[in-house]
Order: C-alpha cells, then structure tokens, then sequence
C-alpha cells in the first residue's frame, strides 16, 4: 500500500501567514492532483499551545483551534483519510510527523500495511525533512515530490542541502507528473 503523506500545509505556512514559504499555496493544486492516485492520504498539522518553546525560535505560528493552524480552503480536504497533529506539548517543537501526539503514526502506517510513502507539503528544510528522515529510519519507501514541497529559504542553500540530505539517506525525489503523468 502507498499513501500520500501532506506535511503541515496550514494557513500559517502559506505566503501571507506568521511564518510564510513564498510559493506555499502554489504547491495546492499539485496536492489536490495526487491525492486521486493513493490508496491512503494522510496530513501533519502543527498544533501548537499558545505558550511553546518552540516560539523562542519561531514566530508565533500555528496555534491550536486557530486560522493560521487550519489547512487552506483550495486544499482538497475531504479527501483526507487521517490527521497527526504535532508540536502538540509547550516543550515539544514537533518537527516531524512520527511525533504525533493524537495518533502513532509509525504503528497507524504498520496497521494499514503501508510501505511506501511520498512526500508533499511545507516547509522542507524543517518538518518535511524530519518526517521523510524518519519514515526513512522506520523501513518505508520514501518519496518527496519535488514540485509540491516547498521551504521558508531562512539561510541561502537551505533548501537544496535538504533535498541533498535526504537523498542521500535513501528517498527518491520525483516530480508529480511521474505520478499523475504529463508534464505540468
């Protein structure tokens, strides 16, 4: 079995959110197209108390119950099996998706005898890095679909090391159309 696994694509992400990618919601139509082609979509949310640890290094962003922490309305979100919600704890950052705090997503992936994952969402060189690392370390098939990810560029070259990275650690990077076919 495969699943799609959409990494953190909330309001809060997007171009005009508290911590924006600057092509954030370009990435939408690409996911809304491959979400028809699984057998099982899945998504990450940030979830975070009002009170984090986390917010010494980031601005305030996805707040638990607020706008900035739901997905966008162009998201195709009645096509979306399960939710993990992340970065849940006010002294857990939460970076990966393996680090649910509402469902385990290692053994949630086992139960549904899911071996392939690919990856899509925001922001690269944090949270969809981590969570494809440790799909990664946890035996899976790993993807990242190159044109539907997309990083915040905090450092010059940020980006193109994290795709490098994970690379080198096993995943295949693959264009949507190898999925949906034709060329966008």
């Amino acid at each position: 079995m495969k699943a799609l696994f959409i990494v953190d694509l909330q309001n809060d992400f997007c171009p005009h959110g508290a911590l924006p990618t600057p092509k954030g919601d370009a990435i939408i139509p690409v996911v809304n197209k491959l979400m028809s082609k699984f057998d099982f979509v899945l998504a990450s949310k940030d979830w975070h108390p009002e009170k984090s640890v986390h917010f010494k290094k980031w601005p305030v962003h996805c707040v638990h119950d607020t706008h900035g922490a739901e997905f966008p309305s162009s998201l195709t979100v009645d096509k979306i099996d399960t939710i993990f919600l992340k970065g849940t704890d006010d002294k857990d950052d939460g970076y990966s998706a393996f680090e649910a705090s509402n469902i385990n997503l290692a053994d949630y992936l086992k139960k549904n005898k899911i071996t392939a994952l690919y990856v899509a969402g925001l922001v690269i060189e944090f949270c969809v890095k981590r969570t494809v690392m440790d799909a990664l370390k946890h035996g899976l098939n790993t993807f990242v679909v190159k044109d539907a990810v997309e990083g915040i560029y905090q450092n010059p070259g940020d980006v193109p090391l994290a795709f490098e990275e994970m690379k080198n650690a096993g995943a295949t990077i693959i264009h949507s159309s190898e999925i949906v076919g034709g060329r966008e």
